[in-house]
């Protein structure tokens, strides 16, 4: 992740902002339980955002059905996220987060489908859709 993002806030600024489910994944590196997020299911053409600061992060159309229980990509769009080395729960992951405000999205993992080999497996409580018409 940049030592510096774009948008900077407090913590107490964040826990505002944000609704506590949200707060612990993006800001608190949090996992939501699988098969839980109703984007796991979206399958309407538009744009995921970031849940903290509006973003965009994936497009629709780079979505898969993964099997995990969370919505996974198989491509993030340019510059879009940041990641770091995860060394939590006692395995070494590669950690996704937003690139403009530094929230936690998920992890990326090198089983993903064809053409990157790709799975952003994002928790959708860190995600927004926006439906393009």
């Amino acid at each position: 992740m940049s030592d510096k993002n774009p948008i900077e806030k407090s913590d107490a600024e964040w826990r505002k902002e944000l609704d506590p489910e949200r707060y612990q994944v993006l800001r608190k590196h949090g996992t939501e339980r699988p098969f839980t997020s109703p984007l796991n299911d979206e399958k309407r053409k538009g744009e995921f955002l970031c849940a903290g600061c509006g973003e965009k992060l994936f497009e629709s159309a780079t979505k898969y059905e993964s099997g995990s229980g969370w919505p996974s990509f198989y491509a993030s769009l340019p510059g879009a996220v940041d990641t770091t080395v995860d060394r939590s729960h006692f395995m070494t992951r590669t950690e996704v987060h937003c690139a403009k405000c530094g929230g936690h999205l998920g992890h990326l993992f090198p089983d993903g489908p064809q053409p990157t080999g790709d799975r952003f497996c994002m928790n959708g409580a860190a995600l927004k859709f926006e439906e393009k018409k």
